[in-house]
C-alpha cells in the first residue's frame, strides 16, 4: 500500500505538525534546558550579602559586651545589695532592694555634688566647643605649611597621655617653681608670688577646667576641620561675593551643613567631661574641701573611704542614668533630622 505524500509547507509527523508556525521556515527542535551547575565537593557556600554587616560588627559587639556590659551589670547588682568590706572578703551579700538609692538620694552632699558636676560639665563643654570651632575655622584660612604645623601640634596634644599632661599642668601651676606664677609676678601681679593654686577651691577648679579644655580642644578642632573640607568652597565664595560677613557665613552655611557633626561632638564632649575622673583625682583628689568633687570622684570616695561599695555603686549607676538621658536626647534629635531629610 502506497503512503500518502505530505502537503507542501508542512512537516511530516504529528508533533512537527502541531508546533510548526503558519508560515516561514520551520525552526529546529527546542534545546533542552541546561542542568544547574553542581558545586564541587568540599567547596564552601557563599555567605549571603545580608549577613555581612552583622558579621563585620560582631567582634565589636562582643568586645563591648565583655568590656562594658559586664561591669555595668555587676555595678548594678552591687548597688542592690548590702555590700561592704565584709561582703567583699567573704562574699554572700544580702539583697537590699532600693535602700542604697534612698540613702544616697537623701544625702545633701550628693545633690551638691550633682549641681557642681552639671556646672563643671556646662563650663567645660561650652569652652571646648567654642575654642575648638574657632581653631577649626582658623585652620581653613591658614596656608598649607602653617596648617600642617598647627595640625601636628593638635595631634600631639590630643595623643599625649592624660597623666603626662596632668603632670605638666601641676608643674605649670606649682606655687614656687611654676611658670604661671613666675609670669604673673613679672607682669605686675605680685599677689600671685608663691600663690598656691591647688589650695583654693575656685583656683583649683579653674586649673582643672584649663586642663580638660586643653586635652579636649584638639579632638573637636580636628574633627570640625575634616568636616569643613567636605563643604564646597563655592558656597563660601558665593556668600562673600554677596557681601556676607564671617558671622553670617557661619550661621547660614557652616552651621546648617555641619549640624550633625556639631551634635555628635557636643554629645561626646558632654559624656567625656561628665565622667572625667583621672585628671581631678590626680591633681586635687576632689579637694580642697570638696570644691572639685564631681559625681565620679564622689562615688569613688564613698566606696574607697567608707568601704560602702553599695553606695558607691548606686552613685555610679545614677551617673550612668544621667548620661543615658543625655544620649536619648541626642538620638531623638538625630533621628528627627534624618526623618526630615
Amino acid at each position: 500500500m502506497t503512503r500518502p505524500a505530505a502537503r507542501p509547507g508542512t512537516a511530516a509527523g504529528p508533533v512537527a505538525t502541531a508546533t510548526a508556525p503558519a508560515s516561514g521556515p520551520a525552526p529546529g527542535p527546542t534545546p533542552a534546558p541546561a542542568p544547574a551547575p553542581v558545586p564541587p565537593a568540599g567547596r564552601r557556600r557563599a555567605v549571603p550579602g545580608a549577613l555581612w554587616p552583622y558579621l563585620l560588627v560582631a567582634p565589636t559587639v562582643v568586645g563591648i559586651a565583655f568590656l562594658l556590659a559586664y561591669p555595668l551589670v555587676r555595678n548594678l547588682l552591687i548597688s542592690l545589695q548590702h555590700y561592704g568590706m565584709a561582703e567583699l572578703i567573704r562574699g554572700g551579700a544580702d539583697f537590699a532592694g532600693l535602700d542604697n538609692y534612698r540613702e544616697i538620694l537623701r544625702d545633701g552632699e550628693f545633690w551638691q555634688v550633682t549641681r557642681r558636676t552639671l556646672g563643671w560639665t556646662a563650663i567645660n563643654v561650652v569652652l571646648i566647643m567654642v575654642i575648638g570651632t574657632g581653631v577649626a575655622l582658623m585652620l581653613q584660612r591658614l596656608g598649607k605649611r602653617m596648617r600642617t604645623l598647627v595640625l601636628s601640634g593638635l595631634v600631639l596634644a590630643w595623643a599625649s597621655p592624660v597623666i603626662a599632661t596632668t603632670t605638666v599642668f601641676q608643674w605649670l601651676f606649682s606655687s614656687r617653681l611654676g611658670v604661671v606664677n613666675w609670669l604673673l609676678a613679672r607682669l605686675g601681679f605680685d599677689s600671685f608670688q608663691d600663690y598656691s593654686w591647688l589650695a583654693h577651691g575656685p583656683a583649683a577648679f579653674t586649673v582643672l577646667v584649663l586642663l580638660v579644655v586643653w586635652q579636649s580642644v584638639p579632638f573637636v578642632a580636628i574633627t570640625l576641620h575634616s568636616a569643613l573640607t567636605t563643604v564646597p568652597t563655592e558656597l563660601f565664595e558665593s556668600a562673600r561675593i554677596d557681601g556676607a560677613g564671617g558671622g553670617r557665613v557661619f550661621r547660614s552655611i557652616t552651621l546648617p551643613l555641619l549640624r550633625p557633626v556639631f551634635g555628635l561632638l557636643l554629645c561626646l564632649e558632654v559624656i567625656w567631661v561628665f565622667r572625667c575622673f583621672a585628671q581631678i583625682w590626680a591633681v586635687t583628689g576632689g579637694g580642697p574641701g570638696g570644691a572639685t568633687t564631681t559625681l565620679p570622684v564622689y562615688s569613688y570616695q564613698v566606696a574607697r573611704s567608707l568601704h560602702r561599695y553599695d553606695l558607691g555603686a548606686a552613685a555610679a549607676t545614677l551617673t550612668v542614668l544621667i548620661l543615658i538621658a543625655v544620649l536619648v536626647l541626642y538620638f531623638r534629635q538625630m533621628f528627627r533630622q534624618e526623618a526630615e531629610l
